[in-house]
């Protein structure tokens, strides 16, 4: 077995690990929401799935695999063209980063206990989704944690990155600037459309930390620790300790 040069740090941020990582989430995921949702499985899709099907229909591609598939199709892609240095020990890698995913989410469930007495004495209590039973909730959990990753992150990071180099930015500029533009943007998303959540200015500024700190994971520790961390975050402080 040779040996990954840059060792399981870098090995986790490599494509075919995350690929290997993600696909379990999506299939669960997608399953749960067929299975589930019965005759309205959208009641558990969350906004950022719904909005990227929303974009993929508006180009007629309405098949319920599309979203999933884009996804899976993209990462396969990155995979292939990154085959030549990819890492072994691939279940290894994956276990190590769904371990580091629990410890990561755990930090920041420590901090929202810092903050949540604060919402506590102003009446305020976090709503992290729609009120489904608890199965359903985990599956909606487990999609938001993949699909606002996809769009805050993913695709947020390499568009706003391409716009301010073409803006003559320099990195140890526009990384931090893309950082805080999707953490702000994260927040915001809970409050729009039809199931947005009324806008507070206290849950705003938790919401911005979280996307911070979910940024900052997607930038040291690559996309499938900030889908996982995420997804067992949503899991861990929706469902196990709702």
């Amino acid at each position: 077995m040779r040996r990954y040069r840059g060792g399981y740090i870098l090995a986790t941020q490599h494509p075919w690990p995350c690929l290997l990582f993600l696909l379990p989430l999506l299939v669960i995921y997608e399953a749960g929401v067929l299975r589930l949702g019965g005759a309205q499985p959208d009641a558990l899709r969350n906004g950022a799935d719904s909005w990227l099907r929303w974009g993929l229909e508006s180009f007629g591609l309405t098949q319920l695999y599309c979203a999933p598939a884009l996804i899976a199709v993209i990462f396969l892609a990155w995979s292939l063209m990154r085959f030549w240095d990819r890492p072994d020990g691939l279940f290894g890698i994956c276990t190590g980063m769904a371990a580091e995913s629990v410890l990561f989410a755990l930090g920041l469930w420590a901090l929202s206990r810092q903050i949540g007495p604060v919402l506590d004495e102003l009446g305020i209590k976090l709503s992290l989704g729609p009120d489904e039973k608890t199965l359903g909730r985990v599956v909606t959990f487990v999609g938001a944690g993949i699909y606002e990753e996809v769009l805050f992150r993913l695709v947020l990071f390499f568009v706003l990155g391409r716009l301010l180099r073409f803006l003559w930015f320099s990195t140890i500029v526009a990384v931090p600037l893309t950082m805080l533009a999707s953490a702000l943007l994260f927040s915001a998303a809970h409050h729009l459309g039809p199931y947005g959540e009324p806008f507070n200015s206290y849950v705003f500024l938790f919401r911005s930390l979280a996307g911070l700190y979910f940024a900052l994971l997607y930038q040291m520790r690559g996309f499938g620790i900030a889908v996982g961390t995420h997804a067992f975050y949503d899991v861990l402080v929706g469902v196990l300790v709702a």
